[in-house]
């Protein structure tokens, strides 16, 4: 896995991906175009290639495991075989101190075996349980279902270059190397067993782009191999018969790739994928194919390292999570995450239309630490006893509420939940909503997303809490809705110990439509019917529109959040007829290709930063020049603002009072103030609202860069400043903000 040398490009990488398929909230997705019956190795063919199959977004969560030679020496961390090279590293100093220099006690040891300096032998040398060791592939199996994973699967090679399987490119393998067992064939043998899909992870590709550069250069020729020190073409080649052997050899149901896959000859990308699917398609099963980088959104699905998005996010996603902070891999020391870290951010991430893959950390001789299989049993309890609101459920059109905000990119950690927050999902049949409340919130649940100025409920059959046993369930009196929520009479305390409670509500027929508080909620079929799309502020090509699950010309009617509006346009980029949708729409007969979601230009809004609840204040008739400043909003016309699209991507932030723009006055220091000045068209006038979920945008200056920052919890009155945005778990809610019509 990544480690923080290649932190900042991961994260980059993640912000591309997501700007680039644009769709940052939705319920469901599809438009392909058909799969070719033979896949060729060109972008347009592999594209074409079902990226999530309903059996991926049905099982939901699933188990791999960091476990090889880097596991021997249990220390630092699975890129021991990079840091042990790198002087002054923690590796390095340990390596020097326990092993000896690492020129004269290189990393192949491990594999080979050796004599540390203490005279004891080291070797990735695991034995099977039958023969008196430790290791038991059905034990890790059995343990995968008993914690309520649908698929499971080793890392069958990490950026170490050893080989997990008996590999016939690759003489650095488990079968001719180590402990002489085909790894990879035991674990699909036994997860097949037991009726589980099938993942194989592989992280080469950084092998032979970055990971061993602080090693020596090797003059023997299987050396070289193993520490990526072949050519370019050899490189290259070795990268795609690796995966073309294991595609052979295990017929992967997934088959997940780590980082620096832009690295690898984009030519023997396409071979693998184009070799993937067509294998796939002669096995008569559905694939997926993940990356970080590298593939794109149309035929393979984008993963989040230990992260996730902050809102629902389209197209159908995946995270891979630890169960440690410090490693993937087993150390001595290890820590652990919670069951309520790990469990609240599995159920966050379903409702935001993601699936988790987990890691868990064996030690070297096959052993899985007691303290990770209570935290894998701790999930399959409450996903045996609560699997209905989980498994085979689809994303609603709000992913939930409450205080605590999970996600926003990669790198984000696990975060437990309270008995204020919620996270909806739905049944497939869209009949039934469920609500799990991440903590018992007492006699009395007021669910404020389902208020009656945002849904109608008049179609609410019946209220249950699920019980303690899967397919039980405890009636509750009919809720009470009014324009402050729905209001839920549960039991007057807790009627079991879980770490999460699920509400279920059924509907005597589709669950109603729930107006979006943001953008637009886009609907397949007339009369609010159909597959449906939440789509935020921006602009959405035919491309962006399919990837949101909407392709063009499917567009039948459509809900606006207030102060929102929707440009169409006949042709893709914005171009052709067009037509301004101000008010909701419960018929469209227009064959929209492209679309825009911008504010309405006459609307007031008002701009509330996160952190402090203060509003953007232009201080009333004040002279061109002066600082803005932040409020306690009561009403007043000088915190009320004008968003007027500027058709570039940008928007001038008018002030009601005195009708003069923010203005960003070409600071580019942190810290800088906010001004107001007469509109003139400069750049600094112009602002980009980017959604960063659940309703909050970044606001950022066209020419500072900078965006806009409350300075935290300030007094009101306070100025408005600007500041280097954060992005995942360096992002400050200083530098997020509502905007609400009023």
């Amino acid at each position: 896995m990544s480690q923080p040398i290649s932190r900042r490009r991961l994260l980059a990488g993640t912000t591309a991906v997501v700007a680039a398929t644009v769709a940052t909230n939705v319920l469901a997705a599809g438009g392909a175009a058909a799969a070719p019956r033979t896949y060729e190795p060109t972008w347009d063919s592999v594209n074409r290639h079902p990226a999530a199959p309903e059996w991926f977004r049905d099982a939901k969560f699933g188990i791999y495991f960091h476990w090889g030679v880097f596991s021997v020496p249990a220390y630092d961390n699975e890129w021991y075989p990079r840091n042990m090279y790198q002087s002054g590293q923690k590796a390095n100093r340990h390596h020097i101190a326990t092993y000896g220099s690492p020129s004269a006690w290189p990393y192949h040891n491990f594999v080979n075996g050796a004599d540390d300096l203490a005279g004891n032998h080291k070797e990735f040398a695991p034995k099977l349980k039958s023969e008196g060791g430790a290791f038991d592939p059905d034990e890790w199996a059995q343990l995968f279902v008993d914690a309520g994973a649908k698929y499971a699967g080793p890392v069958a090679e990490h950026h170490d270059g050893y080989s997990m399987w008996d590999s016939r490119v690759n003489e650095w393998n488990s079968v001719d190397k180590g402990p002489r067992l085909d790894l990879l064939k035991l674990f699909t043998d036994a997860i097949r067993a037991r009726k589980l899909k099938l993942l194989v992870a592989m992280h080469h590709a950084y092998n032979f782009t970055g990971f061993y550069e602080h090693a020596p250069a090797q003059s023997d020729p299987s050396l070289k191999k193993f520490y990526g020190q072949l050519s370019p073409e050899q490189e290259n080649q070795l990268w795609y018969d690796k995966l073309k052997e294991v595609v052979d050899r295990a017929r992967p149901d997934i088959l997940w790739q780590d980082f620096n896959l832009t690295e690898v000859d984009e030519r023997q990308r396409l071979n693998f994928l184009a070799y993937y699917f067509n294998q796939a398609d002669k096995w008569g099963k559905e694939v997926v194919a993940t990356y970080k980088d590298g593939f794109n959104n149309h035929g393979q699905v984008f993963d989040f390292e230990r992260g996730g998005p902050a809102d629902l996010t389209a197209p159908y996603w995946l995270t891979d999570d630890s169960i440690s902070s410090s490693s993937w891999c087993y150390t001595e020391g290890i820590g652990y995450y919670t069951l309520a870290q790990m469990l609240h951010s599995f159920i966050d991430r379903v409702s935001k239309n993601g699936n988790m893959l987990l890691n868990i950390a064996p030690t070297a001789d096959g052993t899985i630490p007691q303290g990770q299989r209570d935290l894998l049993l701790g999930i399959g309890d409450y996903l045996k006893r609560f699997g209905e609101s989980v498994y085979g459920t689809r994303a609603w059109t709000a992913y939930g509420e409450g205080p605590t905000k999970m996600g926003g990119g990669s790198f984000t950690k696990p975060t437990a939940g309270t008995a204020r927050d919620i996270r909806f999902t739905r049944d497939k049949a869209g009949t039934v909503l469920y609500a799990t409340i991440l903590g018992w919130p007492g006699s009395s649940l007021m669910v404020t997303t389902l208020s009656s100025d945002r849904i109608d409920l008049d179609s609410l059959s019946s209220a249950h809490l699920l019980d303690s046993t899967a397919g039980s369930y405890i009636d509750l009196p009919t809720p009470a809705q009014d324009e402050t929520g729905l209001k839920v009479t549960l039991p007057p305390t807790a009627p079991f110990d879980a770490p999460a409670y699920v509400l279920k509500l059924r509907f005597s027929g589709r669950i109603p439509v729930l107006r979006p508080l943001t953008g637009a909620l886009l609907f397949k079929d007339a009369g609010y019917r159909g597959d449906s799309a939440v789509l935020a502020l921006g602009s959405y090509t035919a491309e962006e529109l399919t990837l949101a699950g909407m392709p063009p010309r499917t567009l039948s009617s459509l809900k606006l959040a207030p102060g929102y509006r929707i440009i169409g346009y006949s042709r893709d980029d914005f171009t052709g007829t067009s037509w301004t949708f101000t008010a909701d729409s419960t018929d469209i007969r227009k064959r929209i290709t492209s679309l825009k979601v911008i504010l309405t230009p006459s609307a007031s809004f008002r701009i509330t930063n996160v952190t402090n609840s203060l509003a953007l204040d232009s201080g009333g008739d004040v002279p061109g020049g002066s600082d803005l400043k932040q409020r306690t909003w009561d009403g007043d016309a000088d915190l009320q603002w004008h968003a007027i699209d500027l058709g570039n991507g940008y928007y001038k932030l008018g002030n009601r009072t005195n009708g003069m723009v923010a203005d960003g006055w070409g600071a580019t220091t942190n810290g800088a103030t906010v001004r107001q000045q007469a509109w003139n068209g400069h750049t600094n006038q112009q602002w980009q609202l980017t959604h960063h979920g659940d309703g909050r945008y970044f606001i950022a200056n066209r020419t500072t860069g900078l965006v806009l920052d409350s300075g935290g919890n300030v007094p009101s009155g306070s100025v408005a400043k600007q500041w280097k945005r954060g992005d995942g778990e360096g992002t400050s809610t200083n530098l997020l903000w509502t905007l609400t019509a009023d």
